[in-house]
């Protein structure tokens, strides 16, 4: 889970619930967060004890995945969908200690993400551009101003949809919300996908259910492992034979971080658009 709640409507902020995007601020050891948050992931801790370990092992995985990109494929442009609360280091300070250039496009539907993007971006605006929208409307970002301002159609382009597409139920077809942004992307151009997942039916039942009881409806569900690698057809996969667990997907190191526990896990991986 990473900090927000894209695939739902924009709606002013409600502090009587917690927050996906606050929940996991607090889970990587933020502070923009409240005690209804902190009590939600409590409770969910108990269902899945692993869920910080995996929250850090995501957050690893989104700086190493835009690294590679900025570094090895000179990738310079990105779209960061459901980008959550600002977290250093964001992506536009990955990418920029390779290319000071870089433009970044953040796209979140919480309006306390787009608060806190403004503040943080308010020095970087000819490179950099929080945007307040539903990350199921790919058309409206792709066509949105700050896009338009920022983003070259024709040069590749790295779309990030990490831990975001469980918010996203399946009666709103997540897969075809992929597919409809690689359609509009350049060749050469990388997409970076991970997802909550578990092959586990009773687990991916329960935590389904929690998270959208205690969110009031904003989320989507936990997937198996097999309908995460869906996401990545017609894709193709650098670095890796196939979708993997995140921590595995060039790790740092031997001794580098992993997901011990299996309860659930962050799948995904990296794509090249052929």
């Amino acid at each position: 889970m990473r900090g927000r709640d894209a695939g739902r409507k924009a709606i002013q902020p409600d502090f009587s619930k917690p927050s996906v995007a606050r929940m996991y601020d607090w889970l990587i050891g933020g502070r923009d967060n409240y005690p209804v948050d902190r009590e939600a992931c409590k409770e969910l801790l108990q269902i899945a004890p692993s869920t910080r370990e995996l929250a850090l092992v995501n957050r690893a995985f989104l700086v190493r995945a835009v690294r590679y990109l900025a570094e090895e494929c000179g990738i310079t442009q990105y779209i960061d969908h459901g980008s959550g609360l600002p977290t250093s280091p964001n992506v536009h300070q990955v990418v920029q200690q390779f290319h000071s250039d870089a433009r970044v496009v953040y796209v979140d539907n919480d309006p306390i993400v787009l608060g806190h993007g403004k503040m943080m971006l308010a020095e970087d605006t000819a490179t950099t551009a929080v945007i307040l929208q539903d990350m199921r409307n790919t058309e409206a970002i792709f066509e949105s101003d700050e896009v338009r301002r920022l983003i070259d159609r024709n040069m590749p382009i790295a779309c990030l949809f990490v831990s975001v597409l469980h918010c996203v139920p399946e009666k709103d077809d997540p897969w075809k919300l992929v597919r409809d942004a690689a359609r509009r992307l350049p060749p050469g151009s990388y997409l970076v996908i991970s997802q909550l997942a578990s092959d586990d039916e009773q687990l991916r039942s329960d935590i389904t259910q929690f998270m959208r009881e205690i969110t009031g409806g904003n989320w989507g569900e936990v997937r198996s492992l097999d309908e995460v690698g869906r996401f990545f057809e017609g894709l193709e996969l650098v670095e890796a034979q196939a979708p993997c667990e995140v921590s595995l997907w060039r790790p740092d190191s031997e001794i580098g971080p992993r997901q011990k526990t299996k309860e659930w896990v962050e799948f995904g991986g990296v794509a090249r658009l052929p």
